[in-house]
């Protein structure tokens, strides 16, 4: 299976050539500030999984975790597209909301739900939790 995406202006594309390893939500107020909306819709996968083609803009801060955050967005229309922990990192955090096909993406998990608004209740039957999964 292989997962398309990217940005709205087309510039910053990327494929997926794995499952991601975790799909969900998350609540933190740094998704919901990212996103404009009461979560952020996500895919993991390992770095090898993806591979991305476009001219990408960074943004580096501090993350609710405490340890560091990048944010990957179009040099062009600055649709974000993914994140990653610090530069050891395995992983990169794919926004859902980037697929070709949104139906593609299949959450699994609501984290830091304590943070999560009081209208942003999800009708969805999986594993919940107020912090970050251990």
């Amino acid at each position: 299976m292989i997962l398309k995406g990217g940005c709205l202006c087309g510039a910053v594309r990327y494929e997926a050539h794995r499952r991601p390893k975790v799909s969900g939500f998350c609540h933190c107020r740094d998704c919901q500030r990212a996103t404009g909306t009461g979560h952020c819709c996500y895919m993991i996968f390992s770095r090898d999984d993806v591979v991305f083609t476009g001219a990408l803009r960074a943004y580096s801060m501090t993350g609710g975790s405490g340890m560091e955050t990048v944010r990957y967005a179009c040099e062009i229309c600055s649709s974000q597209i993914f994140g990653s922990g610090p530069p050891e990192d395995d992983r990169w955090t794919v926004y859902a909301g980037t697929l070709d096909e949104p139906s593609c993406f299949k959450p699994d998990i609501a984290v830091m739900t304590r943070c999560r608004a009081d209208w942003d209740h999800l009708a969805w039957d999986f594993a919940e939790h107020d912090g970050m999964p251990g």
